[in-house]
């Protein structure tokens, strides 16, 4: 009871919060073509883009010669589930079903915040986080991705067979998820979610493969992509403009790319920080001695991080991934990630900033464009090195020895002394 009495305020305060801050971004949603809310450019990708796939996932073929088509055969079963409201439109299901996701985050972080120990900041990161994005959430499936990574980290202490599967599941989605199972402690934990995770991937790539043709094709357009404008590589390419270089944006693979010279060159120099940063966390996980509550959440959002900005594409939707990753770790007392979720949200502002409001700018790579690319993408570096450099020293730091308090003497004469005495005798 004394519990209840101590949570329920707050968990009424975030729940309120949520209301209303989602019905300011359907609100938004709804005035999409207003120029400073991207002119329609937000929400396109739903009505053109995930429609036109819609229809050959419906024919049971995924999008086999398609460039914009660069993700995983588990995309496949999300763009799908509008089909679960027929009575609504493919736009409208789809942002419903985005936002009864994101209730769902907000519902799990509830509950871990409100355990013994915990703290409702997560769920209080992602209700007033999100909207930091405006409209952009509900009209793309990271919302989704994200779940699955969210709900992976919070059910691994408890069922790693369960997280295991879980974050399979996310990794068939968008791949990043699988990340998640980076800081499983080492032992029966780490086995289980790992062999859950292999077995559950194995099962559902091989149900999705036996019910759509093409499951990997994928994997051709992946190799073309050049570095994307909004990327560090490509805050660098746009301000190598202004000293002369001859490159220019062009619109491919599904975002506005830079090509000219030495891009390539880039774009792999892009892969191998990528594969840096992968065994920079190996030797974490090998190397780390002290493990919390913590640590998992703290380290796949060190891991996210680092892959975000060393990769060739950051688009702002990769945001939602952070924002969520960044609430679980603050569910829990012990995480050393608060700053670097301070940081998160930082730079989901700027790039709210950046898309959609002046997009243009970035594009035509004027200085306020290239000035806003150089401070989101600022400060998502300083969280990614922050991060890991915080990942680095807890678990690298010796576990507090709790010193016991000598007993006093039992006093001459006790019953207890003679006990003593006649044992010792």
């Amino acid at each position: 009871m004394n519990r209840l009495r101590v949570h329920t305020g707050p968990v009424l305060w975030v729940t309120a919060s949520w209301l209303t801050t989602r019905a300011l971004t359907l609100w938004l949603l709804t005035h999409d073509s207003h120029p400073l809310l991207g002119g329609g450019a937000v929400a396109r990708e739903v009505w053109y883009l995930y429609g036109h796939w819609y229809g050959a996932l419906a024919h049971g073929a995924f999008p086999a010669h398609d460039t914009l088509w660069q993700y995983p055969p588990g995309a496949g079963a999300v763009l799908l589930a509008p089909a679960l409201l027929p009575w609504l439109t493919y736009f409208q299901a789809f942002g419903l079903l985005t936002l009864a996701v994101d209730a769902l985050v907000a519902a799990a972080l509830i509950r871990a915040g409100t355990r013994p120990g915990r703290s409702l900041l997560g769920a209080a990161l992602w209700t007033g986080g999100l909207p930091l994005l405006l409209q952009l959430p509900l009209v793309r499936y990271d919302v989704q991705v994200t779940a699955l990574a969210v709900l992976s980290l919070l059910a691994t202490a408890r069922s790693p067979r369960a997280g295991g599967a879980l974050a399979a599941l996310g990794a068939l989605v968008k791949v990043w998820p699988a990340l998640v199972l980076l800081g499983t402690p080492r032992g029966p934990v780490t086995r289980g979610a790992w062999r859950s995770a292999a077995g559950a991937g194995a099962v559902a790539l091989g149900l999705l493969a036996v019910l759509f043709r093409n499951p990997l094709s994928f994997l051709r357009q992946q190799g073309g992509r050049g570095v994307q404008i909004e990327s560090l590589a490509g805050t660098a390419l746009n301000l190598a403009r202004h000293a002369g270089w001859s490159g220019r944006p062009h619109m491919q693979y599904g975002s506005v790319e830079l090509v000219g010279p030495h891009v390539h060159a880039i774009a792999l120099a892009c892969l191998t920080l990528t594969a840096a940063c992968f065994g920079l966390l190996v030797v974490w996980r090998v190397r780390a001695r002290r493990w919390t509550e913590a640590t998992p959440f703290d380290a796949a959002l060190s891991a996210v991080l680092l892959f975000t900005v060393t990769s060739r594409v950051i688009s702002p939707q990769y945001m939602i991934w952070l924002i969520g990753l960044a609430a679980v770790c603050l569910t829990s007392r012990h995480t050393s990630q608060r700053p670097v979720a301070v940081l998160i949200l930082a730079a989901a502002g700027l790039s709210t900033l950046v898309f959609p409001m002046n997009y243009g700018e970035v594009v035509d790579g004027t200085w306020t464009g290239c000035l806003l690319m150089v401070a989101r993408n600022g400060v998502l570096a300083a969280a990614a090195v922050l991060s890991f450099v915080r990942l680095w020293q807890t678990a690298r730091a010796e576990a507090p020895v709790v010193q016991s308090v000598p007993k006093p003497e039992p006093r001459p004469g006790s019953e207890r002394h003679r006990d003593r005495a006649v044992s010792l005798s």
